[in-house]
């Protein structure tokens, strides 16, 4: 029996066992070593050679990852491992570092139950660090630590053990004030402390196949002393023999990090809102293969020969080919499984069925996007949206070379949105301008790179457009009244900056409107809404959120769902620049509906809510958000002046100055728009010596003497009247 069917056999046997399974995330800050240390436990388990491991990047299967030498896509794969007499499965996602990726880090760890935050000895924990912490932490993913590259620390830096242990151990205080900060009480209580006598520490270097733990030193005698003896000697190979990468981190991993049956009865409540006691509930909290099926999907990819490939987690039930399963939110009939499998990195292994506990990948699921549930249950509580730490903040117009490629194009851009839920596709059907949102200038380039190389449509490009929002800046006073085109039918609403506690907790996932009712009223209560209101409750979209403040009035059930139509409108596209609405209370005060339902169909209502919304809007000083990103430069001391220079020069703010050993981290935060060709600037204003991370910031208002210039500029750009409309052009 060849050796790659013998492997399949022994993880399709221990996939039914799930205490013996380990469903984990490798998480960290860019070039911290996460894809070789994948290479590295890829082969201690056997599945690639030694020499190749650290230089195959075996996990970065695309060739834009090897070409560029990152990690873009988060990627799969099963493995076995020994401890003890027992064999376990693990199943490993490597995630991306780069913050522009940081989507597929969200969109993992709700697949894992566990994360191995790999951290670079020399430079320590960095923005990116704490990013995927906090994404892990959110969504209840238990974490144990790596220090990697500590070889650094003693052939370029010629620490002695005693200093390296201080260094180590500033490390480890740094992740864990990141983690007591993030929830205090599984810090201090669910043993989510990193220490390093405990053994949820490893120490090692990925690149030179070595690591060591507390526990692990008691096994094999090797010491810091050796490490630091065999390092200056040259004799790495010594230590891979001795202390090898993947037996120290994956006995970590078995010994400290949860298997499924913990971990979800642990979980569920984070990531399910549904009633604990039903079937399915119950099911979930303790991962029964024999109860009613519940996927949640969380990557889509395609495969030339099998089409769609959705990739997620199962919570309970077991999938088998042939099987019909609903997708929760699609009204449509269900859907046909034509093939379950497992990854093992870029390739995927059918098997005959996969249970609760483990990650699938399945075929045939063609009404699935990333997010979407997939249960045996046709009305089953949804699990909650992934809610992304960053958003799109730039954006690309792309059209096809050649005309006769236009169809193809449409559908690829469906297709590349349904694979990256964080790009934002927008296709305009009558100016036959086609936009990509993305998270940055890298995500756009990889983006468009790959439909032109993976999907054959030779494409023409804009350069990045920067991506703002519209918001509201004071309350509405009065209300404004939208009539319908036949003025049968009025809408009088009002409009109010959110507040910020309520605004915080929608973006946080605290609220939502896959709670149950009583729930999101008393959470909306607590945080200081009126009670009536907080029950009126009718739609969340975005950060925005709709109440209806009306009482008893007739034919407003059915009308309903257009009125939310009419604000969907209303938000997606702002009066002031065409641009999406945030951040905005409204609230539906009066009615007034004609008694014959065919006077106050969709052609009535939606226009008459969408133009009260937009006159509601401008009459509330409707003004633009621009995405903003924190800068954290580190340099040495000579170059602080050019690092600062760099911020200050693109409207950018400085936050904190702060000396570690002979370098200077500088923190700061600027406007997206001012960040163009940032990287080139920085490198000659340093000589080259600088290293640099930016991470998404959120929105801030533009300032007022650039609002014109910009909102202009815009609607030059879309094609719009360049005069600003005003109330009254909506409500005519």
């Amino acid at each position: 029996m060849s050796r790659g069917k013998k492997m399949v056999e022994r993880i399709t046997e221990l996939m039914n066992d799930p205490e013996h399974i380990r469903n984990i995330g490798i998480v960290a800050h860019i070039d911290h070593g996460k894809t070789t240390l994948s290479d590295n436990l890829l082969a201690g388990a056997g599945m690639i050679s030694e020499e190749l491991s650290g230089k195959a990047c075996w996990m970065d299967s695309d060739e834009e990852e090897q070409a560029r030498g990152i990690t873009i896509d988060a990627s799969n794969v099963s493995m076995v491992h020994k401890v003890g007499d027992h064999e376990y499965l693990i199943n490993m996602i490597d995630t991306p570092g780069h913050v522009d990726f940081g989507g597929d880090v969200t969109r993992a760890m709700r697949a894992v139950d566990g994360a191995v935050v790999v951290v670079d000895a020399v430079e320590g924990p960095m923005p990116q660090t704490e990013t995927v912490l906090r994404q892990a932490l959110k969504e209840g993913v238990h974490p144990v630590l790596f220090i990697n590259k500590v070889d650094r620390l003693i052939n370029e830096l010629k620490v002695n053990p005693q200093e390296m242990m201080i260094r180590l151990g500033k490390v480890i205080d740094k992740v864990n004030k990141l983690i007591k900060g993030m929830n205090e009480d599984l810090y201090t209580n669910g043993g989510w402390k990193l220490d390093a006598m405990k053994g949820n520490v490893a120490f090692g270097s990925a690149l030179y196949n070595w690591a060591i733990s507390i526990p692990y030193m008691k096994k094999s005698g090797v010491t810091l002393q050796t490490v630091i003896d065999k390092c200056n000697e040259g004799d790495s190979k010594y230590l891979a023999k001795a202390s090898p990468l993947h037996a120290v981190l994956l006995d970590m991993v078995v010994t400290f990090l949860p298997n499924p049956l913990q971990a979800q009865g642990k979980r569920c409540h984070i990531i399910w809102h549904g009633d604990v006691e039903s079937p399915i509930g119950k099911a979930m909290y303790a991962c029964d293969s024999n109860g009613p099926v519940a996927m949640m999907i969380t990557d889509i990819s395609f495969d030339k020969h099998a089409g769609e490939v959705a990739t997620g987690r199962l919570f309970s039930g077991t999938l088998s080919r042939g099987q019909e399963v609903f997708i929760s939110g699609t009204a449509g009939k269900p859907n046909r499984l034509q093939g379950v499998g497992i990854f093992m990195g870029p390739t995927r292994v059918e098997v005959d069925k996969i249970v609760a506990g483990n990650i699938a990948a399945v075929t045939g699921l063609s009404d699935a996007i990333v997010g979407s549930t997939v249960t045996s249950l046709k009305d089953m509580t949804p699990f909650e949206s992934l809610k992304h730490y960053s958003e799109p903040v730039m954006t690309v117009a792309v059209e096809a070379k050649n005309m006769k490629d236009l169809p193809k194009l449409i559908e690829v851009l469906h297709q590349v949105g349904k694979e990256d839920p964080t790009v934002r596709i927008n296709i305009n059907e009558e100016t036959g301008e086609h936009l990509i949102a993305g998270m940055g200038e890298l995500h756009l380039e990889v983006v468009t790179g790959r439909i032109k190389r993976d999907k054959g449509v030779e494409i023409v490009t804009s350069p990045p457009i920067v991506v703002y929002r519209e918001t509201v800046s004071k309350p509405l006073e009065g209300t404004v009244e939208g009539k319908s085109p036949n003025r049968h039918n009025r809408f009088f609403m009002s409009v109010e900056p959110m507040p910020e506690a309520i605004l915080n907790a929608i973006q946080s996932n605290e609220i939502s409107m896959n709670m149950d009712n009583i729930a999101r009223r008393d959470a909306l209560v607590a945080l200081g809404m009126d009670k009536d209101e907080a029950k009126s409750v009718k739609d969340i979209y975005g950060s925005n959120m709709f109440i209806d403040c009306t009482k008893g009035i007739q034919y407003l059930n059915e009308t309903m769902e257009l009125i939310i139509d009419g604000i969907h409108e209303a938000l997606d596209g702002g009066p002031l620049a065409d641009e999406q609405v945030q951040n905005v209370l409204i609230k539906l005060h009066d009615v007034k509906l004609h008694e014959d339902a065919i006077h106050r169909g969709p052609g009535q209502v939606i226009p008459a809510v969408r133009g009260g919304m937009k006159a509601a809007l401008l009459m509330a000083g409707d003004t633009l958000l621009e995405p903003m990103q924190k800068i954290q430069i580190t340099v040495p001391q000579d170059q602080m002046g050019a690092a600062i220079s760099q911020i200050q020069g693109r409207r950018g703010q400085l936050s904190t100055t702060e000396s570690e050993g002979d370098q200077i981290v500088v923190n700061g935060e600027a406007p997206v728009a001012e960040l163009f060709g940032f990287a080139g600037d920085i490198r000659s204003a340093t000589e080259g010596r600088a290293m640099w991370s930016t991470e998404f910031a959120g929105f801030s208002a533009v300032p007022q003497g650039m609002l014109s210039e910009i909102v202009m500029g815009i609607r030059k750009r879309k094609g719009l009247k360049e005069q600003i409309p005003t109330p009254k052009d909506y409500l005519e």
